[in-house]
């Protein structure tokens, strides 16, 4: 009997063993999925192989082709198979704005020199440039940098104060608000992490009219610059100088007090 059960045993477990054998042989191993795959149009666009700093002269090696997903290609950029001779075209243009390397070209920041200095080149239309003489005193310390916004003023003596003070009497006056500085002495731009130029002359970009105040301002009185925030950058109001011909008051001060006086 028990010779019988151990029989009906192992012919249960053998067969057993056979069906897990011949279930795992059916199932077919999982597939690997794969993502599809997207197709992305392109066009060659000209960028920048390097940075390119504002005023240099660029040269074939500074550019090259790359390609550029064509829905983000915009109408400045400047594409192989619109312009193929590019890059032998721009050669020897002069950067009106800096680039970062892989930044797309464009040909609104560049200029050709025609034989002209840099600073000529990169002034944009109607526009001067007038240098002043400036000191660490007269320049916040040396920590203005091109391309910051600045208002000039001006320190003078008020002859007609002091006929009724009797004492010497000082002025000084915002004659000029917002204005850009193109460069301190030959310095354009920041330079290898340089965080102050002390410089002894600024070059300011003004309008004709602005050049004339310049001109004559220096003659009676010292000039200062006063940096200005990043945030108040183009939010400067109208002073008697601008082209504007609003006519508004500039603030004076005398002695310490601030008073405000209408045109001259």
């Amino acid at each position: 009997m028990k010779v019988a059960r151990l029989v009906v045993l192992a012919v249960a477990l053998g067969a057993g063993g056979v069906a897990a054998m011949l279930a795992g042989r059916s199932e077919k191993p999982p597939e690997p999925k794969v993502a599809p795959t997207v197709k992305i149009d392109t066009v060659d666009v000209l960028v920048a192989t390097s940075d390119i700093k504002l005023g240099q002269t660029i040269t074939a090696g500074d550019m090259r082709w790359q390609a550029w997903p064509a829905n983000a290609n915009t109408g400045n950029f400047i594409r192989r198979t619109d312009h193929p001779g590019a890059i032998e075209g721009l050669s020897g243009s002069i950067a009106r704005a800096p680039f970062v390397a892989g930044e797309p070209i464009r040909e609104a920041k560049l200029v050709k020199a025609k034989g002209s200095g840099f600073m000529a080149a990169i002034l944009p239309t109607g526009k001067r440039a007038i240098s002043i003489s400036v000191s660490p005193e007269t320049s916040a310390a040396g920590f203005i940098l091109p391309n910051d916004h600045v208002d000039v003023i001006l320190t003078r003596r008020d002859r007609e104060a002091e006929k009724a003070a009797g004492t010497e009497v000082h002025v000084s006056e915002t004659i000029l608000s917002d204005v850009r500085v193109l460069a301190i002495d030959q310095t354009l731009e920041e330079k290898d992490g340089q965080k102050v130029v002390v410089g002894k002359t600024a070059t300011l970009e003004l309008t004709p009219r602005q050049v004339e105040t310049i001109e004559l301002s220096r003659q009676i009185g010292t000039l200062s610059l006063a940096l200005r925030s990043i945030t108040d950058v183009g939010t400067g109001k109208p002073t008697v100088s601008d082209d504007s011909g609003t006519g508004k008051s500039v603030n004076v001060v005398r002695f310490g007090v601030s008073t405000v006086t209408t045109p001259r």
